[in-house]
C-alpha cells in the first residue's frame, strides 16, 4: 500500500530565546516492512541539519537555530509504501544486539497485573509467540479497563492507578506496558513511534507499538492498543527504549511537546 502522509506541528520555544537546537526523529526509513518513497522536513535551519543514524538505527536531524521565533513551524510530508508481513520486521542490518532492550526504564516498569500469570510459562522456540500474543492481550486488558496494577522494578514497589479507559488511554500507555511485562520475561522488547493510517473504527495520527524479539523471526510488532500485529496501515518511524527516546521533537532549551496542527494519512494513488 502506498501511504501520504501529511503531517504539520508547533513547538513553543517562547519569546527572547538567543539560540535553539532541536534533535528531530520524523523521517522513516526504507527497511523490510516499507519503502519511503519521497520524504521532505520544513522547518527553519532544516537545510544546515546534520543528518545521522543514532544509537538505535534512526535516521535523525540536528537543527541549530539563531534567535528563533517564539513559536516554531515544523511540516513533513512524503509517501511510504508498505508491505502487510503479519508484523515480523525481521532483522534489520546495523540494528544493536537485540539483548540490550531489555533493560528496564521508568516508563517500562513491568506491571504486575500483566506479568504474574505468564512467569513460569514457557517462552522459548515456538511457544514465545503465543506468549507474547498473550501478553498484548493481557496488556490490552489491564490499560483498557483501568484497573489498579502494582508495578514492580527489582526491589521497589509501587501503586498506580489507570485515570483512563480503553477509548482514552493513549497508545504509549499500552506500548510500555507490554513492553515492561516482556522485558520482566527477559524478552527483548522496543518501544516504536510511528503513522497509523485510519480505518473504520480508528483516526489517522501519530501512533506507537512495540516490537519483541524472537530467535527465529527476528523483531516482531504487537500494536497493543489496536490488539493487532502491525499491518500495512502502520509506517514505522523510529525505535527506542521508550517513549522518551524516540521523541519527535526534542528541543534545548527544553520546551513541551509539538502541538499537531494538521494530520492527512491517507492512501496514495
Amino acid at each position: 500500500m502506498k501511504i501520504a502522509i501529511r503531517h504539520s506541528m508547533s513547538l513553543a520555544l517562547g519569546a527572547g530565546v538567543s539560540r535553539s537546537v532541536q534533535h528531530v526523529l520524523l523521517t522513516p526509513v526504507s527497511g523490510p516492512t516499507q519503502t519511503v518513497r519521497e520524504w521532505s522536513i520544513q522547518m527553519p535551519g532544516i537545510d544546515r541539519a546534520a543528518s545521522f543514524a543514532d544509537a538505535f538505527g534512526n535516521r535523525a536531524h540536528l537543527v541549530n537555530q539563531l534567535k528563533p521565533d517564539p513559536e516554531l513551524q515544523i511540516a513533513v510530508a512524503g509517501i511510504v509504501e508498505t508491505i502487510d508481513r503479519n508484523g515480523v520486521v525481521g532483522r534489520v542490518p546495523g540494528d544493536i544486539p537485540p539483548a540490550l532492550y531489555r533493560r528496564p526504564t521508568a516508563a517500562t516498569k513491568p506491571v504486575a497485573a500483566i506479568t504474574s500469570k505468564f512467569r513460569a510459562a514457557p517462552r522459548t522456540g515456538r511457544d514465545r509467540i503465543a506468549l507474547l500474543h498473550a501478553l498484548m492481550a493481557r496488556a490490552a486488558e489491564v490499560v483498557s479497563g483501568g484497573e489498579q496494577t502494582q508495578a514492580q522494578d527489582g526491589q521497589n514497589q509501587s501503586q498506580t492507578q489507570s485515570q483512563a479507559g480503553a477509548v482514552h488511554a493513549p497508545a504509549s500507555d499500552y506500548a510500555h506496558g507490554f513492553i515492561g511485562a516482556a522485558r520482566a520475561l527477559e524478552i527483548p522488547a522496543r518501544y516504536v513511534t510511528g503513522y497509523l493510517q485510519s480505518s473504520d473504527s480508528e483516526q489517522s495520527a501519530l501512533h506507537a507499538w512495540a516490537e519483541a524479539w524472537d530467535d527465529g523471526l527476528g523483531w516482531i510488532g504487537f500494536d497493543a492498543m489496536l490488539q493487532v500485529c502491525p499491518t500495512d496501515r502502520h509506517v514505522r518511524v523510529a525505535v527506542g527504549l521508550d517513549a522518551t527516546s524516540t521523541m519527535p521533537v526534542r528541543s534545548i532549551p527544553v520546551a513541551g511537546e509539538p502541538q499537531v496542527l494538521t494530520m492527512s494519512i491517507e492512501a496514495a494513488q
